[in-house]
Parts: structure tokens; C-alpha cells; sequence
């Protein structure tokens, strides 16, 4: 897969360039130290190091940069005679192929390296990204599906059940609103569970009504119900809760 941007995973600014010149300036120094001890030996070994190092960590650009600073350093500090450039002999002629050629293609290996790297990583994000969007669609698809499910239930329990029903609840305030007068949650003010009456709701005695429409939940309750000669009289009912696109309801009926 080509990735046009694999090539741009280097850092920019002057950062680069600030760490290309201190890894510059610790390579001489340190070339400096070992001089007394190797002599001419390896003269552009530390310069090499550096140019690799910056190459790995901030690019193309400022490793050639050192790698070009580098070999001049190289080959008027360490090469003989020392401190001269009007010679040039064999010593020069080594350096000036030997050095260039083994840290450019180190310096390649891993700027190759860094961009198969680097396209990888945005391989990964863009399939993370696309992974993350089709668990998300495929999560609103079941919760569609759900409420279209509970909404079928909800419609084949009253039709089953209507005569006994008590009253619905609903638990939100927007699903018993039209959706021309929807307005922002901000703006609505915070009233109490809307309640829809029942077949049998006037039968109900008043108090229960307004003790269960402050807590009502899902599951039995009693309620006192008037009988047909007015008295009344405790009654088991049932509390279902459904679960549909307009919000969520609890459906209150005399249980069988």
C-alpha cells in the first residue's frame, strides 16, 4: 500500500538542527579524547555513529548535514599531517571514499527503515479509525433493531392487554413531545414522569397513583382497586418496562 506521507515522519524545526549540531560537537569531542590513544586510526568512525543516530531520530536532512561536517572535521583533526588541508595523499583519499560510502548507506538503511515504520503506524490508525466507525454503526444498527423490537412489544402488549392497563409512564420527558417541539435538554425545564390514564386508572385509588408515579420500577405491585360494589380492595399488578425509539416507558396492569 503506498502511503504518500511515509516520507514526512521526521520531526521538523529547529529542534533537528539544534540536536544535529550538539550530536556534531559531542562526536569531535569525544574523537578528540581517543585521538592521544588511536592516532589517525578510524578517523571518521565517531562522525559516522553521530550521523546515524540523528538520521534515526530526526531525518534525512541533518544526518547528511553531519555526515558532510563530520568528514571535514575528520580529515583536517585526525587524518596527517594534522591541521592541513594543502596536503593530499592517500590517508585523505581513503577517508573521502571509505566514509561517505559506509555512512550514507547506513543513513539509507534507516531512513528506509523509518518510513516502512512510519507508513505502518498509519496503516494501523487508518484501520483503527475504520474499525472503531463500523463497531459504532454496527452499535446504533442493534440499538435501532432493539427499539424497533421493543417498540413491536410494547404494540402487542397493549393490544393484549389493554383493558386491564392502569396507566404508562414515560421516563423521559421528550417521548411524549411532538418533534416540531423538541428543544435543547438546557432549555426544557426538569418536570416530573409524564403519566398516560389507563382503561382502568379511575379505578385506582388516588393515593397509590401518586405514590407509584414518584416511584414506579419494573416489576409487582400492589394497588387498591375499586371493586363493583365501590370497595376497595388490594390488587396484584404488574410493572413492565419497554424500551423503544421514543424513550423508555413502564406500562402499569392489573397482573393475571
Amino acid at each position: 500500500m503506498e502511503v504518500q506521507n511515509a516520507r514526512r515522519w521526521a520531526p521538523r524545526g529547529t529542534r533537528a538542527w539544534l540536536a544535529a549540531a550538539a550530536a556534531l560537537a559531542i562526536a569531535s569531542g569525544v574523537r578528540l579524547l581517543l585521538h592521544p590513544f588511536i592516532g589517525p586510526f578510524l578517523p571518521g568512525s565517531a562522525f559516522c555513529i553521530a550521523a546515524s543516530l540523528v538520521e534515526y531520530f530526526f531525518g534525512l536532512a541533518p544526518a547528511l548535514t553531519v555526515m558532510l561536517l563530520g568528514l571535514c572535521i575528520a580529515d583536517y583533526l585526525f587524518v596527517p599531517p594534522y591541521a592541513d588541508i594543502t596536503v593530499f595523499d592517500r590517508a585523505d583519499l581513503a577517508l573521502l571514499i571509505s566514509y561517505p560510502l559506509v555512512t550514507l548507506l547506513v543513513i539509507v538503511l534507516i531512513e528506509r527503515l523509518r518510513r516502512s515504520q512510519f507508513r505502518a503506524e498509519l496503516i494501523a490508525s487508518v484501520a483503527q479509525s475504520r474499525y472503531e466507525m463500523l463497531l459504532r454503526h454496527d452499535n446504533e444498527r442493534l440499538l435501532a433493531r432493539r427499539a424497533v423490537d421493543e417498540t413491536h412489544r410494547l404494540l402487542r402488549h397493549l393490544s393484549h392487554h389493554h383493558k386491564t392497563f392502569i396507566f404508562i409512564q414515560a421516563l423521559e420527558r421528550n417521548a411524549l413531545q411532538p418533534a416540531d417541539d423538541l428543544k435543547p435538554q438546557s432549555a426544557l425545564p426538569r418536570l416530573p414522569n409524564e403519566i398516560a390514564p389507563g382503561p382502568r386508572f379511575a379505578d385506582a385509588d388516588p393515593d397509590d397513583i401518586a405514590r407509584l408515579s414518584k416511584g414506579l420500577w419494573p416489576g409487582s405491585h400492589r394497588v387498591r382497586m375499586k371493586s363493583g360494589d365501590g370497595a376497595a380492595k388490594l390488587t396484584e399488578c404488574v410493572c413492565e418496562r419497554f424500551t423503544t425509539h421514543a424513550g423508555d416507558f413502564l406500562v402499569l396492569r392489573i397482573g393475571a
